[in-house]
């Protein structure tokens, strides 16, 4: 009998598990924890769930629960999540001149979200190099601010764990022990050095690595990159400066009622962008109007890119959508820069859509209904962690173990994928092709 091999979204789903399961071992400890008892299993769980779903959302304040060990581990987590652990691993195989197979080339493309298997070496070197200037850059910025600070020793630890956990769109941060508990970057909301520093870090890390590769072919000719970096872009672009400028007005007079105008554009800035996945805050997220929850909670449904470190549903799959419907309207084909879209995208921007938008709702009517919290921000809760955020109001650490469950079940999909982990569950080896009547039914 033939053996039995997992499919490509399979074997990517239990990836991520058994890097779950490992963190969680490994931050139950007894030196992982500053009281020296280790995490509870829950706590462990939701951590490990959180670093390398690269998230952000914490039942305990990083620094000052966690010992020196289990921030490495966190943050390990968070670096091997952001990357993936196929890039990983065939950066690894290729270190030690061993050749790639097509299922590990496959495999690469799968989680990465590209059809092309070509080039795949090339891609790896790109994602890994590129992966250790930005860092490096982010980490040398910051300690600009932190060793002054902090002191040497400290500022460079500070600055190489808050530059990983940008660029990965992580939002776990070691502030709790100098601002406060769970204060975030609030002490430096008017520091433009470290508010852009950290933006710049988000932004590189979310528009993907295909998108990285187009750059690094054709320079800074728009014309001649891809559909989807072109699309990426402009997306990017929009949803940072209109979002910004959103989240300005609904809080003119809330939040930044007594800011002056550097620190409201800074903290504007920085609520949009952070938003798209990232999970930091300069300001105090509880504090913000309704209207700034539930447009922050459409930021964060959106995510970042495509095959980059960061959640969400995607730009381009928002792109499609909106795309599609000004065609629709229009009663023109649905086309962008001059190319025709396949409606095979529709199709599954749409099934993305739905699929997280459905996983979102269930989990803010379990969190509102199980825990007698403000809908507001169980849905800021749900879509977070779906996103794979990492902000919140201030309500995960008081969420009953159910709740605090589906929120690590929440990120998992956001992570894998929500379509990757239905197929996981739901895919056969063969279908019948079969093929039934078609029959029209009424819309609208």
């Amino acid at each position: 009998m033939k053996k039995r091999r997992l499919s490509h979204i399979r074997f990517i789903a239990l990836g991520f598990l058994i890097i779950v399961a490992a963190g969680t071992l490994l931050l139950m400890l007894p030196f992982s924890t500053c009281d020296g008892k280790g995490a509870s299993f829950v706590s462990a769980l939701f951590t490990a769930v959180s670093s390398s779903c690269v998230t952000g959302l914490v039942l305990h304040d990083t620094a000052t629960y966690w010992t020196v060990f289990g921030q490495i581990v966190i943050i390990s987590l968070i670096q091997l999540g952001g990357l993936g652990f196929m890039t990983v691993s065939l950066f690894a195989v290729q270190l030690f001149h061993k050749q790639t197979g097509l299922r590990e080339r496959a495999l690469l493309a799968e989680s990465i979200n590209t059809e092309n298997l070509g080039g795949m070496r090339r891609l790896v070197r790109i994602i890994i190099t590129g992966t250790i200037i930005f860092e490096l850059s982010g980490a040398l910025l910051f300690s600009i601010r932190f060793i002054p600070k902090f002191g040497f020793a400290k500022g460079i630890y500070f600055s190489i764990f808050h530059s990983i956990s940008a660029f990965c769109n992580a939002g776990f941060d070691l502030m709790g022990g100098y601002s406060g508990e769970y204060s975030s970057f609030t002490a430096f909301s008017d520091d433009i050095l470290v508010n852009t520093t950290i933006m710049l870090l988000i932004i590189i890390g979310g528009i993907g690595f295909l998108v990285w590769e187009d750059i690094l072919k054709h320079r800074f000719h728009f014309k001649l990159y891809r559909l989807h970096t072109k699309i990426v872009l402009l997306t990017t672009v929009i949803l940072i400066f209109g979002g910004a400028l959103i989240l300005w007005l609904f809080e003119i007079n809330g939040i930044n009622k007594d800011m002056p105008l550097k620190e409201q554009i800074l903290t504007s800035l920085f609520g949009s962008v952070t938003a798209r996945t990232a999970g930091f805050n300069t300001t105090d997220t509880a504090l913000l109007s309704d209207s700034s929850k539930l447009f922050t909670s459409l930021l964060m449904f959106i995510g970042g890119s495509s095959g980059s470190t960061a959640g969400g549903v995607k730009t381009t799959t928002v792109a499609v959508i909106l795309i599609y419907l000004a065609s629709f309207v229009r009663g023109k084909e649905p086309n962008c820069f001059s190319r025709k879209l396949n409606d095979s995208a529709l199709k599954k921007a749409v099934t993305v859509i739905a699929i997280n938008l459905i996983f979102a709702l269930v989990g803010t009517f379990v969190i509102s209904s199980t825990n007698g919290i403000a809908v507001t921000d169980s849905l800021f809760e749900a879509f977070s962690a779906m996103g794979t955020v990492g902000m919140t109001t201030g309500i995960t650490r008081d969420l009953n173990t159910l709740s605090v469950l589906l929120l690590a079940f929440l990120m998992y999909c956001g992570r894998v994928g929500s379509i990757s982990f239905a197929l996981a569950l739901f895919e056969k080896r063969s279908v019948p092709p079969v093929s039934y009547p078609t029959e029209n039914i009424t819309i609208g």
